[in-house]
């Protein structure tokens, strides 16, 4: 019923079912994401003539043409800094000391790490690796089964796109031409939120099975093993306080901040003995894999994403969505549908860069907030990470940990629910998103 609105009000041809059929065909052919977007960008300015060719090679360069995607690459490098100077674990020693005079303890620090990491990394993907490597092992022997583990660390580096500093509000923000900063403070409680719920279901799952115990201390005792963690670790805050003091004072922009938090963590690393000169050329190389996975991706949407604005298909879109139902709630379940739909099946960047012109007109139409758009979208987007069939955070664990991506995504399934409450929560309550920022964004 919608495409047949849809045709209807765009009358599309095969100038835009073949690209999508070709696009889709490729993905399933696991041809990479780029490519695939690339090709059906080519096919359809050629069979639609709605652009000349001469003007891609254009197209491809002044899509990656931002100062603003300077910070993904800085983020992406803090983070693997992060892991290789060990600082990481410092965070692990703080949750943990935060979290031991409590039952199930150990799987709470675990997910509190993980917002952590999040801070700074940006990347969901690195942080579940990192965190992986660290807290598997330890949580298999507190008394969790494996898939269980697994998938409580899933679902807490799904926080990392979530909780700012994130790559995805950078290129969100890029895609509609909204600051990042300010994304940056509205993602703030949102992020938080995910992140109490990732945690109270893990308490309560802890609770129903008694996967760990706690051991039972004072105050004073409780005090002392945290006054012990912050003494030996207090200096990996810095670096999560140079970035949050910098974005939210206005003193630093992302990009300034992704540097010096590159540049301090450097430094760090160096003071601690962590670090060599060798260890660069390796740390390099892995940032750069990374963050050539994600900015082909963007140059290549910039053709396709203006081939399907010259043919009306964001436009035709919200005609053939209000022409079904002008209930705002509706709208709002169906765009929260598509979302989760589509993070399930691709990754966050392609999604963003493909679905974000195509929803943002249809948002504006029921009168929503973009900010409160983006925050949504992002953190609905979010969810897919522990979602089969891609669910790239099960993908992580279970190449580090050899268990059954199915296993974990089953185990995984308690935390999905609790995080659609939160999206439910921030697409029908735009003061969960807007709460932080200035009366014009309200």
């Amino acid at each position: 019923m919608l495409w047949g609105s849809l045709n209807q009000t765009v009358e599309l041809g095969w100038d835009f079912y073949l690209p999508v059929i070709l696009f889709v065909g490729l993905i399933a052919l696991a041809v990479p994401v780029w490519a695939a977007i690339g090709t059906a960008a080519i096919v359809m300015l050629v069979m639609s003539g709605d652009l000349p060719l001469s003007l891609v090679g254009e197209s491809l360069f002044t899509g990656i043409d931002a100062f603003a995607l300077t910070a993904v690459p800085l983020f992406i490098l803090t983070g693997d800094v992060l892991v290789r100077t060990g600082l990481s674990r410092k965070f692990l020693d703080v949750a943990e000391a935060l979290t031991c005079f409590a039952k199930g303890g150990f799987g709470s620090a675990t997910v509190l790490v993980c917002g952590m990491f999040a801070a700074i990394s940006g990347s969901d993907a690195a942080g579940a690796a990192a965190v992986g490597r660290m807290t598997i092992n330890r949580l298999v022997e507190s008394g969790y089964p494996r898939p269980y583990a697994c998938a409580l660390v899933a679902a807490g580096a799904c926080t990392g796109i979530l909780i700012p500093p994130s790559i995805a509000y950078i290129i969100i923000g890029l895609v509609l031409g909204i600051s990042a900063s300010t994304l940056f403070l509205a993602a703030l409680i949102p992020g938080l939120a995910i992140l109490v719920s990732i945690l109270v279901t893990n308490i309560i799952m802890n609770r129903i099975y008694a996967y760990e115990g706690g051991g039972m201390m004072t105050m004073g005792e409780w005090l002392t093993n945290l006054g012990k963690a912050l003494k030996s670790g207090w200096y990996a805050f810095i670096v999560p306080g140079i970035i949050f003091y910098g974005i939210f004072s206005g003193r630093l922009t992302p990009t300034e901040a992704g540097a010096t938090a590159v540049v301090v963590t450097i430094i760090m690393g160096f003071i601690l003995r962590t670090l060599t000169l060798a260890d660069f050329p390796s740390m390099l190389v892995s940032s750069a894999k990374v963050n050539g996975v994600i900015l082909p991706i963007i140059a290549f949407s910039a053709p396709l994403a203006e081939a399907l604005a010259i043919m009306g298909v964001p436009q035709g879109f919200v005609t053939a969505v209000t022409s079904l139902t002008d209930d705002p709630y509706l709208l709002i379940l169906l765009m929260i549908g598509i979302l989760i739909a589509a993070g399930c099946v691709m990754e966050t960047t392609p999604n963003i860069v493909i679905l974000a012109p195509i929803l943002k007109p249809l948002a504006d139409n029921i009168g929503m907030n973009e900010i409160q758009f983006c925050i949504m979208m992002i953190t609905a987007l979010g969810v897919g990470f522990i979602t089969p069939p891609l669910g790239l955070n099960l993908f992580v664990v279970s190449g580090i940990t050899g268990e059954s991506i199915l296993k974990i995504a089953a185990r995984a399934v308690p935390f999905v629910l609790t995080m659609l409450i939160v999206v439910i929560l921030i697409a029908y309550v735009p003061a969960v998103s807007t709460t932080l920022l200035p009366e014009i964004y309200q």
